[in-house]
């Protein structure tokens, strides 16, 4: 499979699990600390239903800041009904959309970081199919990485998977699950608890 199969894969996937979640669950904090569960489906619509015009208008009213930008969209499209943003995600399941520069191992990341931003909240545990998660967690330590992992996050670090074959950088080890490493990668500090090594005191220093 694909790469943008697996992303339209990712969607649909998503889009079944939230369209089962009560009205408690859609409100609930994700790991995004701005961010509630309806509004991470409503980031992950944006770039089904924004136009390359309305993103450049966004980035002009935000001062060229990508984040900024990307919180304002956001934030409009969370104005919809959850049941109509779960469909989006449903009919444009298929879409090739890749950030300027990117290929599409950027939009699987955010895909799979934010799927897990709503599952670990909820109590939702899901096994991401091996290739996809190494694929994304090799993503995310090559640079640049789209800018999903802060500055100086990873540096003098080796991250080491242990539930499959993936590691990356060298220096004290920091080693857990991939989901895990994921989480922790692009600054989730609740993924901590859920890692081991020598390591991990430093990543925890940059991450709180």
């Amino acid at each position: 499979m694909g790469t943008f199969a697996e992303i339209a894969d990712e969607r649909r996937a998503l889009a079944e699990l939230m369209s089962g979640l009560t009205g408690e669950q859609r409100a609930t904090q994700s790991l995004c600390s701005l961010w509630s569960v309806h509004d991470v489906v409503a980031h992950l619509v944006v770039p089904l239903v924004v136009s390359t015009p309305t993103f450049v208008r966004a980035m002009l009213v935000c001062r060229g800041n990508f984040d900024r930008a990307n919180v304002r969209l956001a934030r409009e499209q969370a104005r919809r009904p959850f049941a109509e943003l779960v469909e989006v995600l449903r009919d444009k399941a298929d879409s090739r959309f890749t950030p300027p520069g990117l290929g599409p191992e950027a939009p699987l990341t955010d895909l799979l970081v934010h799927g897990l931003d709503i599952r670990w909240p909820l109590g939702l545990p899901r096994d991401i199919p091996e290739e996809r998660v190494r694929t994304s967690l090799s993503f995310l330590t090559a640079a640049p990485a789209g800018g999903l992992v802060a500055k100086g996050t990873l540096s003098g670090l080796r991250f080491e998977a242990d539930d499959i074959d993936w590691a990356s950088g060298s220096g004290p080890s920091v080693r857990g699950r991939a989901d895990a490493l994921l989480l922790a990668i692009t600054g989730r500090s609740a993924a901590l608890g859920h890692l081991s090594g020598d390591g991990v005191p430093t990543l925890r220093s940059r991450l709180v």
